[in-house]
């Protein structure tokens, strides 16, 4: 079970040493731009079918992270079905508007898409879980949920009768609280502030007296320069900066509660899927792995760096959350988790689920990886 998504490559003449190193020479391209060759296996010498699918993202057309993860997935789909398989990436609002991605999979209007899943909120409540939870799981964290704790069978299960195949496809780890033109002192600075904040974390927000607001990132720039929201968040320094962010916010705060680890989906429609042979099949699972993992890498590897460059060169003033307000938001997302579920069966199988992994893997990390950080920062 431990390493299900490897072996299926040995359909297709990858075993498994041969699977995993590809995916590491993948991850290391990256970065250093270098290139590596392609897998195949024909063995019979007869013709393969080949495809051309079209994929949407909710995100600007290659903004970093988040907008080349899904050219970095055809890139590396294309290379390892030796161009079988290749997809074209459209931008948020090229092709369907940025919001339209789930329906427009859903329907067969493109193949594939990439997003998140908290997006889908109004349409499937539970589904913000297998993006992030307030004060839920970190990246690390959920990924273990997701592929081997049980998350990524129920996912698929939920997103079944909307004819889509959910595929984890990037992480943001832990998320900053966001760009203020109001600054927070204490939880009644909260009240009537308007904000671009999505999914569960929304909620909180609007429940703790905010007004949330919902709308692509792409308006998040121009709605803060002319006052239409009092505050946004996106993600972190890295893409924050991107942005342009420190432009029309004056107070960056941390930390970011309300997303500890946001996972990026790719959604694919099921007869689109179900009309690819096994080998793509397992091509494109191993692919989104080693997306999905070089996302979350690619934010570590820059977010400090940008939020220096904030903080140094455009004095922006970094501030944290008080206490009261962590803990009046804290109280909140209990509250409102445990309505989510309502009374739909498989909403709380998910739920139970996750809450059950998390107990579990907060009690080992209390004393490896938070005990290790503590000593760490020991002086």
């Amino acid at each position: 079970m431990a390493y299900a998504w490897l072996r299926k490559s040995r359909a297709v003449g990858l075993n498994m040493k041969k699977g995993f190193f590809l995916t590491l020479a993948f991850i290391a391209s990256c970065d250093n731009g270098s290139s590596y060759e392609a897998v195949t296996d024909d063995r019979s010498g007869a013709p393969q079918a080949t495809f051309q699918w079209k994929l949407v993202t909710t995100w600007p057309k290659n903004f970093p992270a988040l907008g080349t993860a899904p050219e970095k997935l055809a890139e590396l789909v294309d290379e390892m079905s030796a161009g079988r398989l290749r997809i074209k990436v459209y931008g948020g609002g090229e092709l369907v508007p940025h919001m339209e991605v789930f329906d427009a999979v859903s329907a067969g209007t493109a193949e594939m898409g990439h997003g998140a899943a908290y997006y889908w909120r109004g349409k499937i409540p539970i589904a913000a879980v297998f993006a992030t939870v307030p004060f839920g799981m970190t990246a690390q964290e959920m990924n273990g949920w997701l592929h081997h704790g049980g998350g990524m069978a129920l996912w698929r299960e939920l997103y079944e009768p909307f004819g889509l195949v959910p595929l984890a496809a990037g992480n943001s780890g832990v998320q900053m609280a966001g760009w203020f033109n109001r600054e927070i002192r204490s939880l009644d600075d909260i009240r009537g502030l308007k904000m671009r904040i999505p999914g569960l974390g929304g909620a909180v927000f609007q429940r703790a007296g905010g007004i949330a607001v919902a709308m692509p990132g792409s308006e998040m720039y121009t709605s803060m320069q002319t006052g239409v929201i009092d505050a946004t968040e996106w993600v972190g320094p890295y893409n924050d900066l991107a942005f342009g962010l420190h432009e029309v916010g004056k107070y960056y705060y941390y930390p970011g509660w309300h997303e500890p680890g946001t996972t990026l989906e790719a959604i694919v429609n099921v007869d689109a899927w179900r009309g690819l042979p096994k080998d793509l099949q397992a091509i494109l699972e191993v692919a989104t792995r080693a997306i999905n993992q070089d996302v979350l890498d690619e934010f570590t590897a820059h977010n400090n760096a940008a939020l220096k460059v904030l903080v140094e060169e455009h004095g922006v003033e970094l501030r944290q959350l008080p206490d009261d307000v962590i803990k009046a938001f804290a109280e909140i997302s209990r509250e409102l988790i445990a309505e989510t579920a309502g009374d739909n069966p498989l909403a709380n199988r998910i739920l139970e689920s996750y809450r059950d992994f998390a107990d579990n893997v907060r009690e080992y990390h209390a004393i490896s990886e938070q005990a290790y950080i503590n000593a760490r920062d020991i002086e």
